[in-house]
């Protein structure tokens, strides 16, 4: 199999163009991509949301943190948690605002490799099928909104990108939402679930990561997504999930379900926040803050590092979760 990161920029085409041909969808439909980890049984990434505002809003000095801690943990890629384009997505592939929101902003060489991309609603208001337009990955090979839901699998973890936006019904009253290749809503998610439940259980990594755009647990701006905690939720918590990461909400935080192992992750500080407003949720909040920064992770088969940052680099919160090797066996 071909390790595809990290990669230097030159480098950036034909792995992409390699990776897509390793890209085949799964008996439950949902599509695969092949991304094995380091040699030494290892992976790093980074996980950022809610960014894409041309450098503003210290979108600039995050990118630049980001590039520093992927340069020191030697990342495999880095997962997007959606709301990439502000306001309203892209109109089209040549649209100059998807350089000026991410090729000329993350230059970093070590930011030189995949990203992974979920939508967001905001990219919804936009040309949402723009993004996963094999052109857009033309002007730059790094961008891999593969489909509205994918799966990344690196062995050591299988990363479950779900489409979130339909789940939220208010959305649908709207008409300046690009619901073309969802709608009718009900089949869709209809479809996506039973796909997602399929895939989980069929899955024999020793980490299972879905990330989503909304919250299902928040004690942030936008709080919980109902339509999440009904439906997708107890999926996760069904099929043995280890943590749920997301945007929306412009802050870091981490939740515990008091009721399961799932671990909720929150890192939607890409750019614009401080709302200064706060919800209330019934699982624990392990830790919170309404700022800007960004997530990474770093796994092997028994071992899971997370740190979360701020603006300027600095380690605002850690998480340490293992796996026994008896516990991967009862998992197979």
């Amino acid at each position: 199999m071909v390790r595809v990161a990290p990669l230097l920029l030159a480098g950036v085409v034909a792995a992409a163009a390699s990776l897509l041909l390793l890209v085949a969808p799964l008996a439950a439909e949902l599509t695969r991509v092949e991304h094995p980890p380091k040699s030494e049984g290892s992976l790093a990434i980074l996980a950022v949301g809610d960014w894409g505002r041309r450098g503003q809003f210290n979108q600039t000095l995050v990118a630049q943190q980001m590039g520093v801690v992927g340069e020191k943990l030697d990342i495999d890629f880095v997962i997007s948690t959606g709301d990439n384009i502000y306001d309203d997505g892209i109109a089209n592939t040549s649209d100059p605002l998807f350089k000026e929101c991410f090729t000329n902003i993350y230059t970093a060489q070590s930011l030189q490799t995949p990203w992974y991309i979920v939508l967001g609603n905001h990219d919804y208001t936009g040309n949402a099928l723009a993004q996963q337009d094999p052109a857009i990955r033309e002007v730059d090979s790094r961008y891999l909104n593969l489909a509205k839901s994918f799966i990344v699998n690196s062995e050591i973890a299988d990363f479950f990108l779900v489409d979130t936006s339909p789940f939220y019904l208010k959305y649908w009253n709207s008409s300046k939402y690009d619901w073309r290749n969802v709608s009718p809503r009900d089949t869709y998610i209809e479809n996506l679930l039973k796909d997602l439940d399929d895939a989980l259980v069929q899955s024999e990594a020793p980490w299972k990561i879905v990330v989503g755009h909304h919250p299902i647990s928040s004690g942030c701006e936008h709080g919980n997504t109902t339509e999440l905690q009904e439906l997708l939720r107890p999926i996760l918590e069904a099929r043995g999930v280890d943590m749920y990461v997301n945007g929306h909400d412009h802050c870091l935080q981490h939740i515990s379900s008091r009721n399961s192992p799932v671990q909720f992750m929150t890192s939607g500080g890409g750019s614009k926040a401080w709302a200064g407003k706060f919800k209330t949720t019934s699982d624990k909040i392990e830790f919170i803050y309404d700022g800007q920064g960004f997530m990474s992770m770093q796994l092997s088969n028994t071992e899971a590092h997370l740190v979360f940052y701020d603006v300027a680099g600095n380690v605002l919160h850690t998480y340490d979760s293992t796996k026994s090797e008896e516990e991967e066996e009862d998992d197979d």
